[in-house]
Parts: structure tokens; sequence; C-alpha cells
């Protein structure tokens, strides 16, 4: 399977706060999009390991992506090192994707900030053709996607550029709270966290639409790229 969109994130849920109105969008179009989870978020405060498992699994049905794996790197302690970039790479050069979408490069979470470079460099080591990786028992083809875009946390930061997500803000909203043991329930007897507070719910719809202001549609995501945007014609832009 040949995917359009790779979309990765340090921790399940990170995807699906951060980029889901762009993927529902997209896999509304015919694009082929997967998810990809470093880490099984086992170091969370709420839930286990084995919950954050099944409502990645939900929120991957509605988002009607393609695949989700997971790596089951260490959650917290995983490191920007040659054995996790390989198997990033491996990653990489099996579903071939034209894009990557990737954590914020500086962010309040350790994992998010690492997890980001570890993607990034994983994407530019992909295509050298003498960096050799086998799966399944075959050796795999270079390959090396067009973009590598990040995509913004908890920290406020300006975009270079943003997606209308209008009409798809539902879906975005359905599919973070997929996972119900990480956000506001007001049933939910554990310890809070900073993403379980009903504000924090809230701004990811009131940031949607901040971001939708700027360019005056109804909601938006916005990305970071560490490299100069082209388009074909100044009309794309419009």
């Amino acid at each position: 399977m040949k995917l359009d969109i790779l979309a990765v994130g340090s921790h399940p849920d990170d995807v699906e706060l951060s980029c889901s109105g762009t993927i529902a969008k997209e896999v509304d179009r015919g694009k082929k999009v997967g998810i990809l989870d470093l880490t099984r978020g086992e170091l969370g405060t709420r839930g286990t390991a084995e919950i954050r498992d099944q409502e990645a699994k939900n929120a991957a049905e509605i988002l009607g992506v393609s695949m989700r794996h997971n790596l089951e790197f260490s959650d917290a302690f995983f490191e920007n090192n040659t054995a996790h970039k390989l198997e990033v790479i491996k990653i990489i050069r099996r579903y071939k994707p034209e894009i990557v979408l990737c954590n914020a490069v500086h962010d309040r979470h350790i994992d998010h900030g690492k997890g980001a470079r570890l993607v990034s460099e994983a994407c530019f080591l992909s295509g050298l053709r003498k960096i050799e990786t086998i799966l399944k028992g075959n050796k795999q083809q270079a390959w090396r996607p067009k973009h590598v875009f990040h995509y913004i946390q908890w920290k406020n930061m300006e975009p270079d550029f943003v997606v209308d997500i209008s009409g798809y803000m539902d879906k975005k909203v359905e599919s973070v709270l997929a996972y119900k043991s990480q956000f506001f329930d007001k049933d939910n007897k554990e310890p809070n966290t900073p993403i379980s507070s009903s504000n924090f719910l809230d701004s990811i719809t009131y940031r949607a639409r901040d971001l939708g202001r700027l360019i005056n549609t109804e909601h938006a995501e916005g990305f970071i790229t560490d490299r100069n945007v082209a388009v074909d014609s100044i009309f794309d832009l419009i």
C-alpha cells in the first residue's frame, strides 16, 4: 500500500488533536492516509496502554485512515538515535508517503520536539540508498517524502501555512473524544492533568476557529515547515 500522507505522533492522540481535520478532509477527497504512533503513551497519568490502544483504533476508524501502526517505542525515554531512526525509515519505505505530518518542533512535552526531530531526520535518511533496511526478509528501496510538515500542539506557534478544515470540525472533535480516558469527562475519577480540563477540550475548537479567522474561513489547522513552500501559480494560494 502506498500512502499519500503519513501522520506521525509521539503518542496516540497527538495526530487527532493537531491535524485530524486535515486528515479527514483528504480522506474524503480520496487520498490514502496512514497514522504512525511512536509510543503507546503508557506513562500517561490517565488510563492504560491497553485502553489507549483501543481508543487509537476507534479514532482511526472515525477518520477512515488506511492504516495505523504503533512502533511501541518507550514513552518519554525513546531516543533520536540510529536504532529508532531505522525503525521509522522502514515504515517510510514501506508506505512511501508523499507528505509526512509530525510533531511540533518545540512543545511542552519533551517527546514532541524529540519525535519531530527523529521523524524529520528519518525522512531525509530514508532517501539515502546506501542505508539498507530489511522488512519481512526483503530489502527495501530508498524513499524520501516530498514534504515534511510539523503540526501545532500545546504551544501557540505562528504557522507557515494553514489548511481550511471547515466542515470537518465535528469529525476532528469526534476523533479526539475517542480518547475518553484522556480528556474531560465529569465522571472520570482519575487525577486531573493539563489536558483533562474542560478548557483544554474547548481550546481544540477555539484554536481552529482562530486559525480559520486568519484566512476568512470557519475552522483551520496550522502547520510549520523547515523549507519554503512552492506553488506552480500564484493563484494556487487562493
